[in-house]
Parts: structure tokens; sequence; C-alpha cells
């Protein structure tokens, strides 16, 4: 007699180092989803500020502490880790909102052919006030290798069948656009990549993260360049004509699906939140850039 498959198992993974700051807040957005069938797995970078001490106290929680070359590494250490069907990552200064792990699980069970899903989210400064919301139309292979990004990281759930299929993050060798790099790998091998319209986390520019850090931005534009010509986009003038149709594209898709388009850019809208060096600490020297 055929058993019926149980319910998907989904597993959190927070990259962390000397996250005192934010943790907290991060570890209480997942205890509190309303959804059974998932663990949360902090892997700890070697924190000496309190951050162990907490996660020593949290309830239900799977944690490790040790030097690591990076938060992608800690990632990919996370994703080794997870026991789950989909594996979601959750920086440590971000919060998942409320009842999304339901959601990405009930997408997931109706859509077995999805190798991933991603979803919209809500960017948010250092005491949580809301900076804009971004939603998005659908997954596009063309759009994700020409305009580069789309689905963030950390509203992306991935199958671990996916990840062990098409491999990890590569952190060796970017230490600030992996997962860039993994929505190209995605693209390039026709994942199918579902899109749920739901806000699935709280993305935070604040003084202690890298995000609105503008030397992590300009090291990030460095190594997407490099990634783009390694899945063989054109640079120059075609690069950027290729560009702004990516652009065009995604908003068109969001003007027919959405009913409406993104009327001033997300960069003119964060750009009063970056500073030109963000305190964060690193061990692969981010920090020093």
């Amino acid at each position: 007699m055929k058993t019926m498959p149980g319910p998907i198992q989904l597993s959190v993974v927070t990259p962390t180092l000397n996250s005192i700051r934010t943790i907290r807040e991060t570890l209480a957005s997942v205890a509190r989803q309303d959804y059974p069938h998932a663990e949360h797995i902090v892997v700890d970078g070697g924190s000496t500020d309190g951050t162990i001490e907490v996660l020593r106290n949290w309830p239900r929680l799977r944690w490790i502490s040790e030097k690591d070359e990076g938060h992608y590494h800690a990632m990919n250490k996370g994703i080794q880790m997870a026991q789950g069907d989909a594996v979601g990552i959750l920086n440590a200064d971000d919060c998942y909102c409320e009842g999304i792990l339901r959601k990405v699980a009930a997408a997931l069970e109706a859509n077995a052919k999805w190798d991933a899903l991603f979803g919209d989210f809500i960017f948010v400064d250092g005491a949580g006030r809301e900076i804009y919301r971004r939603q998005e139309a659908c997954w596009d292979p063309q759009v994700v290798r020409f305009g580069f990004g789309m689905a963030l990281h950390q509203a992306l759930f991935v199958r671990k069948k996916t990840y062990d299929r098409l491999g990890l993050l590569r952190h060796k060798d970017f230490k600030n656009a992996c997962d860039m790099e993994f929505l190209m790998r995605m693209a390039q091998a026709k994942c199918r990549v579902g899109h749920i319209r739901e806000y699935v986390v709280l993305y935070r520019y604040h003084q202690y993260g890298q995000s609105a850090d503008q030397r992590i931005v300009a090291n990030m534009g460095q190594e997407t360049a490099r990634i783009r010509r390694e899945y063989g986009v054109p640079g120059g003038w075609r690069g950027r004509l290729l560009f702004h149709y990516a652009r065009a594209k995604r908003q068109a898709q969001k003007l027919l699906l959405l009913g409406k388009c993104d009327l001033v850019p997300g960069r003119w809208l964060l750009r009063k939140h970056m500073q030109q060096r963000t305190e964060f600490s690193s061990n692969i020297e981010l920090d020093k850039l």
C-alpha cells in the first residue's frame, strides 16, 4: 500500500557573526511562525559580542559556532545541515513576515514541479520603519540573466534536491554576489522557479549591516560584472542595451500581471539609507574593503 507523503519540511538557515543588536528579532520572527514543520539553523562564525549566549538560551534551535570563510560559507554549512525539503536563507538582521512559512509550504506542496520559489519583500530601516515594498510579477530567466537580480536570497526558498543537483554557493569565488551567481545558475539550468504574491521578509537597511555599505555595493558591482562575463553576457553597448531591455521587460510584466509598475527605481528610494561605511564583522575582511 502506497503511503501518502507527509507535509513539506522547511529549513531556515541564518548566518551570523557578532549580530547581538538584531539576532533576537530575527530568531523571534521564525519562532512566531504558525507552521510546525520547520527547523531553524543558525551558523555562527565565532561571535564574541554575546550572540552565542542568545543562541545558547533560545529554545528549539540548531546552531553551531566556529570560524568560517564568510557569510556565504556559513550559508553553505547550514544548507548541508538542513533536513528539510526546501531551504530558506534569513540573514541575522532580517525578519520573516507573519505566517509566511505556512504559505511557502502550501505553495511548494501545490506545485511539486517547482525547483524553488520566491516572494516579495519590504525594505525597512534600522528602527523597523518601512522604506518601500518591492513586488515582482514572475520568474523570467532572461530578466535574471540580462537584468541581474530579481529573487534576492532573503525571499527565496530552494528545494534541497535543487542544491544537490546544482551545487552550493560559490563562496570561494565571490564575497558579495554568490546569491546572484546562483540565480544565474538556476536560470541557465532552466529551473522551474515559482513566484508567490506574498511578502516574505523585512529586509533591513541599517548602520550595522552590509547592504547599506557603499564599499560592499561597489564590490558587488565588480563581482556581478565578472559573473555576467562568465555566463556569456556581452559587455559594452550590447550589454547595456540588454540590461535596459531586461529592466523594461520586468516592468512590462509587472504592469500586465500586477496592474502597476515601479515609477521610482528602488535604488533611489534606498539612496538616503546608504552609508560610506557601516559597522559589521567579517571573517574575510569585508569590513576592511
